[in-house]
C-alpha cells in the first residue's frame, strides 16, 4: 500500500508540475476586437458628453463592458481547449493582471477628485499594459508584447495635450485590442 501512496503522490506531483508549466491560451483574439470595437463606440460617446465626470462614466462604463467581454470570450476559449480560467495557468495570469488594474481604479478616484482627469488616458494605458504585460508572461509571447505597446502608448499619452485624450484613447483601447485581436486569433485561434 504504501508503494501505491507513493506512486499516487508522484503523479499527483507530475500533473501538478506540468499545469504549472503551461501557458495561459485562453486570450481571445476575437474577445480583444470586441473589446476594441467596445472602446471605439466609447470614444464616440466620450467625446460628445458635456464635462470630464461624464466623460470618465463613459469609460468606466466601457471598461465594465470590456472586462464582461474579455472574461466570456476567454471562458469560452478555455472551455473549447477543455481547460478552464480557474486552473494553473489562468489563475496565474488573473493574479498577476489584477493588481495593475485595482491601482488604476484607485487612481481614477484620486485623479477625477483632484481634477486631473486629463492625465487618467495615460495612466489607464500604463497600467493596463503593464497588467497585460505581467499576465501575460503566462501565456504566448504576442500578449506581452501587446502589454508593452499599450504601455508605450500610455507613456507618450501623459505629455500630449488633453485635446488628444480622446484619440489616445481610440489608439490604444480601440486600435491596440483590434491589431492584436486579429494577430492572436489568426495564430492562436478565436
Amino acid at each position: 500500500m504504501a508503494l501505491h501512496d507513493r506512486a499516487m503522490d508522484n503523479l499527483r506531483f507530475i500533473r501538478e508540475t506540468m499545469e504549472r508549466s503551461q501557458a495561459f491560451t485562453a486570450v481571445s483574439g476575437i474577445g480583444g476586437v470586441v473589446m476594441g470595437l467596445v472602446a471605439l463606440v466609447a470614444t464616440g460617446l466620450a467625446w460628445s458628453v458635456p464635462g470630464p465626470t461624464a466623460w470618465v462614466w463613459v469609460w468606466m462604463v466601457a471598461a465594465v463592458l470590456g472586462l464582461g467581454v474579455a472574461l466570456v470570450a476567454m471562458s469560452r476559449k478555455a472551455h473549447a481547449a477543455g481547460t478552464t480560467l480557474l486552473a494553473g495557468p489562468g489563475r496565474k495570469f488573473a493574479w498577476n493582471v489584477s493588481p495593475p488594474l485595482l491601482v488604476g481604479g484607485l487612481m481614477t478616484i484620486v485623479m477625477v477628485r483632484a481634477d486631473l482627469v486629463a492625465l487618467l488616458p495615460g495612466i489607464w494605458l500604463l497600467l493596463y499594459g503593464a497588467g497585460v504585460v505581467t499576465g501575460g508572461a503566462f501565456s504566448v509571447r504576442i500578449v506581452p508584447a501587446m502589454g508593452f505597446t499599450f504601455m508605450t502608448l500610455g507613456a507618450v499619452a501623459l505629455f500630449t495635450p488633453p485635446a488628444w485624450d480622446d484619440a489616445m484613447m481610440a489608439a490604444g483601447f480601440g486600435g491596440i485590442h483590434i491589431l492584436f485581436g486579429i494577430i492572436i486569433w489568426r495564430r492562436y485561434g478565436g
